[in-house]
């Protein structure tokens, strides 16, 4: 199996259980079921739509929807039709998918559910073909089930080779453009069939798709995963049905981010307050019976993989989720290696770190701190950006731009980015990522960016927690003020933090504070609160912004 690559898995559930469920896609409240013999019509009519629009092998073929069924099956059409795709992020603005598709030179864009698709009308530049998945989404002059109906399956689809571009994955971009990662076939194979085996998954695994497929680690986790160990993949329909379509396919692999995971935690607490709760959890019998509960609430009773990726996550949530019987492992990867890197194996877990180093894979820490990879998961280049390249790809070594510490189990522990060390005006240099995570254990705080290049102490900025708005603001100030000094009595007199600044304005996509991937700006948050920074009250630690 581990030589295998996608379409050959695709070909061997289609031919050993072709009437099992694969995917499972609800619309209007009602859910639709299609097997592994129907996914593969589907994708094979698809296929010959490609052809019959004018796609030749080696074209790229782009695809902007949020998670569905769909989404799966244009990606193995555009496999069939020896095409390369290009996943644009459902939140990306309209200036960024017309670079994208512009620079990758797409011919086609599938599009389907996003929400005000007019909004990315402007991006769409006229030459590119419009194919229209069956959702509300932009004007498009192919629609997806009359192109199926008006062609026949594709019958020899292309034969894939290991060194096949597969696809070209565009990262957010924290600074400039975006980046175009150039993914082989054998990267996909050589990813999932390591993780499957690793993780012990099989046919009976159970996945819930709704982080974006355009992101590597969802297509990794999720779609390719599944391929390779012939577990269902189940959709949300809406952010509204979220919790209900979550609680109604109960499934066994569960993917995450931080920012998430703390919601979910949230959503616990406003039900029943942390007070009560560890009171319940000390009680004997009652405290095992009161966390199955909350784990049936949440609908990850039956979850025996829970993931936590593409951002640091607090020990302290770690923690919290622990108590309630449910173990998040967390993993660090990144697009350039197809996010095949460290992780924490159920069973295996060490709150801090990110894992030891997955099978075939090798990690090491370079003199100057920064987490080196090399495998076979690591990307052929970023298009047409050979300088970059060279700077990313060094020996056969990718260099992550991570700092990083290994232990002497070989758990990898995240220190900070190479670049992302600031020094204040009195010329000591910070590392913000380890205060950064002492500030997130404050249960009030959602996200926090220190900055502090050129000023005398470094400053944190906070977004507070919805929970938090909900509270008296005098107990929100006493507390964080309480961390504050907590935290500056530990730190080093160069790091000791002189402000937190609690913004208003929550940080989005939308207003350019994170990428799509969830990934703070920190070089937007530093210039939006510069002027900020530069008049704050020296006798008045927290400030409302």
């Amino acid at each position: 199996m581990t030589d295998q690559l996608p379409l050959q898995r695709l070909a061997h559930w289609v031919g050993t259980t072709p009437d099992r469920v694969w995917l499972s896609q609800p619309v209007e409240r009602q859910w639709h079921d299609l097997t592994w013999r129907q996914a593969d019509d589907q994708a094979r009519r698809l296929a010959s739509a490609l052809q019959a629009l004018g796609c030749a092998p080696g074209d790229r073929v782009a695809i902007l929807a949020k998670n569905c069924a769909e989404w799966i099956i244009s990606d193995l059409a555009i496999m069939l039709a020896g095409l390369v795709s290009v996943p644009l992020y459902p939140l990306q603005s309209a200036e960024s998918i017309d670079y994208v598709l512009r620079h990758s030179a797409c011919k086609v864009i599938i599009l389907g559910k996003l929400d005000e698709a007019e909004r990315f009308a402007a991006g769409i530049p006229a030459e590119v073909i419009r194919v229209a998945m069956p959702y509300p989404t932009l004007s498009a002059p192919h629609q997806w089930h009359a192109l199926l109906a008006a062609h026949e399956p594709l019958r020899d689809g292309h034969v894939q080779r290991p060194d096949d571009l597969l696809s070209i994955l565009y990262t957010s971009g924290t600074t400039g453009q975006p980046k175009g990662v150039m993914q082989r076939a054998e990267a996909f194979a050589f990813a999932s069939s390591r993780s499957v085996a690793e993780m012990g998954l099989n046919e009976r695994e159970q996945f819930f798709s709704y982080l974006p497929l355009s992101h590597a680690a969802e297509r990794f986790l999720v779609e390719t995963n599944s391929l390779y160990c012939g577990g269902a993949i189940a959709f949300v329909e809406s952010l509204d049905t979220f919790a209900a379509d979550l609680k109604r396919v109960r499934p066994t692999v569960f993917f995450s981010v931080p920012r998430l995971w703390t919601r979910f935690q949230q959503g616990v607490l406003e039900k029943l307050p942390q007070a009560k709760l560890d009171r319940l959890l000390r009680i004997p019998l009652l405290g095992a019976l009161v966390a199955r509960k909350v784990r049936q609430g949440l609908g990850l009773d039956r979850a025996r993989v829970l993931v936590s990726g593409a951002a640091p996550i607090p020990v302290a949530l770690l923690e919290w989720y622990q108590r309630i019987g449910l173990t998040i492992c967390e993993g660090y990867g990144m697009t350039e290696n197809f996010a095949y890197g460290n992780f924490n194996r159920p069973g295996q877990v060490r709150f801090g770190s990110v894992g030891r180093v997955m099978p075939d894979n090798e990690v090491r820490i370079a003199e100057n701190g920064e987490i080196l990879y090399r495998s076979r998961a690591l990307m052929a280049g970023y298009y047409l950006e050979p300088e970059k390249t060279a700077d990313t790809l060094q020996l056969g070594w990718l260099h992550t731009g991570d700092k990083g510490e290994i232990d002497a189990d070989g758990y990898l522990r995240i220190t900070g980015r190479v670049k992302d060390i600031f020094k204040t005006s009195k010329g000591k240099y910070v590392a913000p990522a380890p205060i950064e995570g002492e500030i997130a254990k404050n249960l009030w705080v959602e996200q926090v960016c220190l900055m502090g290049n050129g000023l005398d102490q470094p400053l944190a900025l906070i977004e507070l927690s919805p929970a938090a708005r909900a509270q008296a603001r005098g107990q929100i100030e006493a507390e964080l003020a309480a961390s504050l000094q907590a935290l500056n009595e530990r730190l080093l007199a160069h790091e000791r933090i002189s402000h937190f600044v609690l913004v208003r304005e929550p940080w989005t996509v939308d207003n350019g504070c994170m990428t799509p991937t969830m990934k703070i700006r920190r070089n937007v948050l530093e210039q939006r609160f510069a002027a900020v920074a530069a008049c704050l009250d020296r006798h008045q630690p927290l400030h409302w912004e």
